[in-house]
C-alpha cells in the first residue's frame, strides 16, 4: 500500500487560470482499480532498451548554451530506484519544439529533435546533455509565455508509480505569470520542480550543470501532471 501523497504536492484537476483543465479534467469520479501483478511487479527496463548516446541532444552540434542536466531518481523512503527509464522532451534554444504543430515565428533547429532517454544506474543517477530550452509563447492569456523546461517521465517500482513532470531553471522571471508552474498549492513543493545549479559538475569550456532529483512519492514527492499535457 503507498502512502497518500501530503496535501498540496500535486495540482488540482481543474485549475482554472490554466485554461486547457477546463476541457480535459475529469467530469466523473475517478474509479480506483485493484492492484494486481502487472501493477506491482517492476517494469522490465534493461540496459537493451536504449542506445549508449540516446542520453546526449547535442550529439549533431545543435544551437544554444549546453548543459548537463543530472539527479536521482528516489522513492518515498529515500531509497535509489535503479534501472528506471527516464525520458526528457523539450523545445530548442529558441523556444521551438520539433512538432508539425508548433508554428510559432521561432526557427526550428534541423539538428536538434528535443527527445532523450536514459537509464538510471545501481544508485538511481541519470545524466543528459543538452541544450538550455527558451521561453515560447502560448494562448492560455494575454501575452503568456511559459518558463523554460524540460518534460521528464520516468517509472519508478512498479508501472503505477508512473511520473510526469516538468524540470525549471533557478531565477526564472516567467515564474510568476506561469499557470502550470503555480497550480501546485504547496511553494515548497513548487519548489521541488526547480532544478539547482551545480558548479561542481560543469565541464569547463563545454557545458554548465544542473541538478535535479526526482522523488515519486512521500513526503518530498515532486509534482506531477496529467499524462495527457502537452504545454
Amino acid at each position: 500500500m503507498y502512502r497518500k501523497d501530503p496535501e498540496g504536492t500535486h495540482p488540482p484537476l481543474d485549475f482554472p487560470g490554466y485554461g486547457s483543465t477546463k476541457l480535459r479534467h475529469p467530469s466523473r469520479p475517478l474509479v480506483l482499480l485493484p492492484q494486481k501483478l502487472t501493477e506491482l511487479t517492476g517494469p522490465l527496463l534493461g540496459p537493451g532498451r536504449i542506445g549508449p548516446q540516446d542520453n546526449d541532444l547535442t550529439l549533431r552540434e545543435p544551437q544554444g548554451q549546453r548543459i548537463i542536466v543530472h539527479g536521482r531518481v528516489l522513492d518515498g523512503n529515500g531509497t535509489p530506484i535503479p534501472d528506471s527509464l527516464v525520458e526528457i522532451w523539450q523545445a530548442n534554444a529558441g523556444g521551438r519544439y520539433n512538432h508539425v504543430e508548433d508554428r510559432w515565428p521561432s526557427p526550428v533547429d534541423p539538428n536538434f529533435d528535443g527527445a532523450g532517454r536514459a537509464l538510471t544506474d545501481s544508485d538511481g543517477r541519470y545524466t543528459f546533455t543538452t541544450i538550455k530550452p527558451g521561453a515560447y509563447p502560448w494562448k492560455n492569456h494575454d501575452n503568456a509565455w511559459r518558463p523554460a523546461h524540460i518534460h521528464f517521465s520516468l517509472f519508478g517500482r512498479s508501472f503505477t508509480q508512473r511520473l510526469v513532470t516538468q524540470m525549471y531553471f533557478p531565477d526564472d522571471p516567467l515564474f510568476f505569470q506561469d499557470p502550470i508552474f503555480n497550480s501546485v498549492p504547496d511553494p515548497v513543493a513548487r519548489d521541488r520542480m526547480v532544478s539547482r545549479f551545480d558548479m561542481s559538475r560543469t565541464k569547463a569550456n563545454w557545458a554548465l550543470a544542473f541538478e535535479f532529483d526526482i522523488v515519486l512519492r512521500g513526503r518530498d514527492a515532486t509534482p506531477f501532471e496529467e499524462e495527457d499535457d502537452d504545454e
